[in-house]
């Protein structure tokens, strides 16, 4: 387990995860770096309409609620579990994440990525097919859940991106 400690305040890695639709997903499941770009870039200039629409029409919404029951629900005994709004921490054995749920994507915390492997991904796959996770310090990114039959949709691009 990597803990990086600065003047007694613990860093954890942060990332983000967007439920993209699946003929989204399909299209860019092995181009990544399409998307990874796209998505850096609404962050950036989520005030440009386009950008913001693209990403509207991209994206799914997460049912915070049926997110927050669900793990709650699966986490009862096996793990300690504390909800604020919006947001969730989960502890179980060694492994911590804390998570921040909006509407369109969640960022989590967690010490190394395994702890959001072990806790998280297989709850979230409950949830949505295809779940694109990037890392928000690094140019780490990925699918979260394969996406089958992609190659209809190969030699298609859509997204508008300047990067």
């Amino acid at each position: 387990m990597r803990i990086i400690i600065i003047k007694g305040v613990i860093l954890l890695n942060t990332y983000s995860i967007y439920p993209i639709k699946i003929e989204f997903a399909r299209r860019y499941y092995y181009r990544s770096d399409i998307l990874y770009r796209f998505l850096k870039q609404y962050h950036e200039n989520n005030k440009n309409q386009l950008i913001n629409d693209q990403f509207n029409e991209i994206t799914c919404v997460f049912s915070t609620k049926e997110l927050n029951t669900k793990i709650k629900s699966l986490y009862n005994k096996n793990a300690m579990v504390k909800d604020g709004n919006n947001s969730i921490e989960i502890v179980q054995d060694k492994h911590y994440i804390s998570l921040h749920i909006s509407e369109k994507q969640i960022n989590f915390r967690c010490n190394m990525l395994q702890d959001a492997e072990m806790l998280l991904f297989p709850i979230l796959q409950l949830f949505h097919p295809s779940l694109f996770v990037l890392d928000n310090k690094l140019n780490n990114y990925g699918w979260i859940s394969p996406v089958t039959k992609l190659k209809d949709h190969l030699n298609e691009q859509i997204l508008y991106s300047t990067l």
